[in-house]
């Protein structure tokens, strides 16, 4: 057997429910449940990397994380609210909250002390440090966190058939109950081609946010005149 078989087939792509429609359901559980994560573990990040406190919520979370089944929580949540997109978004938004919230947390905190402090000197508000100085500076960390969120999602999604959802997932599924193995790799490989591409994108991403922030956000106080 040929392990490419199942993507040489083009009716596999443009049928219904064929490659094409779930690479679609996949890119759209991996964004809607990134961008949940991030209206929650952005603002949050920021908050404890300005002020300092709740850092014991950033490591508790991200320890918490690696301990959850992805699996044993989809299950549970899907017992819990039945089947649909909603649970898998859930699912994957509580997965991809920890490495966003953490660094955010640390790029805000992590914020030149001098650009800071020069803020501070011009007499700018907190608010306005957050907004001008450290978000800047924190932005290609936050990326970078967005990145390390997309991929564990990308990955965590094949899960999502499990729920009677989409997703290049049900390609391994429906390929494991026909001992179609053709059709399993080809969900394996989709789903890491489909990882690469995205981590490229992002990666791309971080390295124009770092290089286009950090100069415009690096403040100096200049001298005052002084007129004899």
């Amino acid at each position: 057997m040929n392990l490419f078989d199942f993507l040489l087939v083009p009716s596999n792509w443009t049928e219904s429910d064929g490659i094409l429609d779930l690479l679609v359901q996949h890119l759209f559980y991996t964004a809607l449940s990134v961008l949940l994560a991030a209206v929650i573990a952005i603002p949050l990040g920021i908050l404890i990397g300005h002020t300092g406190r709740g850092s014991f919520l950033v490591i508790g979370t991200s320890n918490a994380a690696r301990a959850i089944p992805s699996l044993g929580l989809l299950v549970l949540v899907v017992l819990l609210l039945g089947t649909g997109v909603f649970p898998i978004i859930l699912v994957l938004a509580v997965l991809a909250i920890p490495p966003i919230l953490t660094a955010t947390a640390a790029g805000v905190q992590g914020a030149d002390p001098e650009a800071v402090h020069a803020a501070r000197a011009l007499g700018m508000t907190g608010g306005q440090i957050v907004r001008q100085v450290e978000w800047p500076l924190a932005l290609p960390l936050v990326i970078s966190g967005l990145r390390s969120a997309t991929l564990q999602v990308v990955a965590t999604a094949t899960v999502a058939a499990f729920a009677a959802g989409g997703g290049l997932g049900r390609l391994l599924i429906s390929g494991q109950r026909t001992n179609n193995y053709s059709e399993m790799f080809a969900g394996a490989v989709l789903v890491a081609l489909l990882a690469i591409v995205l981590d490229i994108v992002l990666g791309g991403i971080g390295w124009l946010a770092g290089r286009r922030a950090r100069p415009k956000s690096k403040m100096t106080i200049e001298p005052v005149p002084v007129h004899t």
